[in-house]
């Protein structure tokens, strides 16, 4: 298989979801007040600029061969280390990430796989906090919950049937535990730790939610 470095275009979903979110989410960010970037999101302690500052900085790191681990400390350190730089060139370092952190992720055979799913998820969390429909429902869905499905599997996590709305979802591996029955936006909102609202899912099977939480 080639990756994007030699075909100029991505090969992989991850890749072209990081490319997809992109396009989305620049618009979103230059056309918002200034003020708005002050807004609390759902990742605890963090507002909307916050977010950025900490994706600009994944990307960055992600293109540069620089990565950590992602601990809260370590995030909380990129985050921190933007503190004093003006909003646009926050963003522009998110927007200047994308492509080349794509061309890497493409290349990564999956190992990096996760980077691309977070960047999306963190767009939800920015359009969530500025009161934007359909958070986690942007475009670029269907890749998402393929990422998500494979996710799942690559951190073994219990075998739940999910029924979503239009489709149904294998997650996880081994011996079943039961379903999961919701819409999609909650099935996100559970697979990052996004405080789902309960009267949104229905458990059927010796698990909890919170067996299904992919990132912390």
């Amino acid at each position: 298989m080639t990756s994007s470095s030699s075909t100029g275009s991505p090969t992989t979903k991850a890749a072209q979801l990081l490319l997809v979110e992109a396009a989305a989410i620049e618009p979103i960010l230059r056309s918002t007040d200034i003020a708005a970037f002050d807004l609390p999101t759902v990742c605890d302690g963090w507002s909307v600029r916050d977010v950025v500052a900490h994706c600009g900085a994944a990307l960055t790191r992600t293109a540069g061969g620089d990565l950590h681990l992602f601990t809260p400390a370590e995030n909380q350190a990129d985050v921190e280390a933007r503190r004093d730089l003006p909003v646009d060139t926050v963003i522009d370092e998110l927007v200047a990430g994308y492509a080349a952190a794509a061309a890497v992720i493409d290349g990564a055979h999956g190992e990096l796989d996760g980077i691309a799913l977070g960047e999306w998820m963190h767009g939800g969390d920015i359009r969530d906090a500025l009161g934007l429909g359909g958070a986690y429902v942007s475009e670029g869905i269907d890749l998402a919950l393929d990422l998500l499905a494979d996710r799942s599997r690559r951190m073994e996590k219990p075998a739940v049937a999910v029924q979503l709305p239009d489709r149904a979802l294998p997650f996880g591996g081994g011996i079943s535990l039961g379903a999961l029955r919701t819409d999609t936006e909650t099935f996100v909102r559970i697979c990052g730790g996004r405080r789902p609202e309960p009267a949104r899912y229905a458990i059927d099977g010796i698990f909890e939610v919170a067996d299904l939480v992919l990132f912390s």
